[in-house]
């Protein structure tokens, strides 16, 4: 992760050089002591940053444990997107003062300076994402938020009219910082009461070691008719570094384990049937499958004893699978419930818009969608990885009940 972002330090240096002109001119008409005050504290935070980022790449990279390394990359960020965003803005300006120069060159003493009135202005739209960001760290990425959907079948048991399902996915526990914050996650999760609890894969971001101290909070998510799971791509151990195919092998197991010790009851491409008032509905579970991440999952596998009439809930990781194999798999599946976008944890929901830039690269990225009679949930997550917080959108905990449509 770091060793990308050592290209972009020459570019990270030439921001901030471009950025501090505006920076001296915003603050020109305070007193010395104050002016150099912000513009030491200005250089010294991305100075220090960049200090870090270089001692991780080539002195001990593992001097921190992932979820430290993910607070500091998110600290690059935030030094880096509101210079990035403003950029174009600064560009304008200076191409401004060009052509008014070469117009007036000869009415000019020296090149004209930049306005002082644009600079308040670029660095008063740079604090919009800084402040954002800021948030998305410290308290976004535990904003939990319940999404509600009502889904109608005309081929719904009778018995499961009005039956509930809770969704968690992507918890990536390694990334967390807060036990308090997750904790009351959870509790909300069971605050839902739902008749069924399901997760969509990403328990963890590498190692099943990361489970340790998260096993007994997330063994407390209950539901009448059982919490079951799917692994999701980062539970396989793929993004890591092993000593050898049986040390990941022997994680991928120990992982499988403590969800059997959770109470989670593990799908791998295999299919249960709940019961209720003598009435049944299949809960299919497959392993990982993506169009541009491992594909571990067999569908047919899951499906191969499931009767072609019967309703079906299916839960697989990513969403790229529901297009490629799910809506035209020969046996009908009601819905799907999936996560893995994380809504790329940046984005802006508001009533009557959504945008984020995963939606470039899933079709399905966040919220329920509907095909014909069948549908999706695309979960935006419980965790996050990488970013170390949520802007825009917000860690999700899905409850959708099923409704026979008469």
């Amino acid at each position: 992760m770091f060793n990308r972002i050592l290209f972009i330090i020459p570019i990270w240096l030439l921001l901030d050089s471009y950025f501090f002109q505006s920076l001296k001119t915003v603050t020109q008409s305070l007193s010395p002591s104050t002016r150099h005050t912000i513009h030491w504290a200005y250089w010294l935070f991305d100075l220090i940053l960049i200090s870090v980022v270089l001692f991780l790449i080539f002195i001990n990279p593992k001097l921190l444990p992932q979820k430290y390394i993910f607070v500091v990359v998110s600290l690059v960020l935030l030094s880096l997107i509101p210079k990035l965003l403003i950029l174009p803005f600064l560009l304008i300006e200076d191409l401004a003062r060009a052509g008014d120069y070469v117009l007036h060159f000869k009415s000019y003493k020296h090149y004209p300076d930049r306005r002082k009135f644009v600079s308040q202005l670029i660095l008063g739209l740079s604090a919009i994402p800084f402040l954002s960001i800021i948030y998305g760290i410290y308290r976004g990425k535990y904003n939990y938020k319940i999404h509600r959907h009502t889904v109608t079948y005309t081929d719904l048991p009778d018995a499961f009219d009005g039956f509930t399902i809770t969704q968690l996915s992507d918890i990536h526990c390694g990334s967390f910082t807060d036990r308090d914050a997750v904790q009351h996650g959870i509790a909300l999760a069971n605050a839902q009461k739902s008749d069924l609890m399901v997760f969509t894969g990403d328990l963890v971001n590498n190692e099943a070691v990361e489970l340790d101290e998260w096993q007994i909070p997330f063994s407390k998510l209950r539901a009448p008719y059982g919490v079951y799971s799917i692994l999701g791509n980062h539970d396989y151990g793929d993004y890591t570094v092993w000593p050898s195919p049986e040390a990941k092998k022997a994680n991928l197991d120990r992982l499988k384990l403590m969800q059997k010790e959770m109470g989670f009851r593990l799908l791998l491409d295999e299919h249960v049937q709940l019961e209720k008032g003598g009435q049944m509905l299949n809960l299919v579970g497959v392993q990982n499958w993506g169009k541009s991440f491992a594909r571990y999952g067999d569908l047919d596998k899951a499906m191969a004893t499931v009767a072609k009439d019967t309703f079906t809930i299916l839960l697989s990781h990513d969403p790229s699978h529901w297009e490629a194999q799910i809506l035209p798999h020969a046996k009908p599946i009601h819905l799907t419930l999936s996560g893995h976008t994380h809504g790329m944890q940046f984005g802006i929901e508001i009533p009557g818009f959504r945008w984020s830039a995963v939606k470039y690269l899933y079709h399905q990225w966040a919220g329920l969608y509907k095909k014909g009679k069948q549908f999706i949930n695309v979960n935006r997550g419980f965790g996050f990885i990488g970013f170390s917080g949520r802007v825009g959108i917000w860690p999700e905990i899905t409850v959708i009940t099923l409704k026979k449509k008469v």
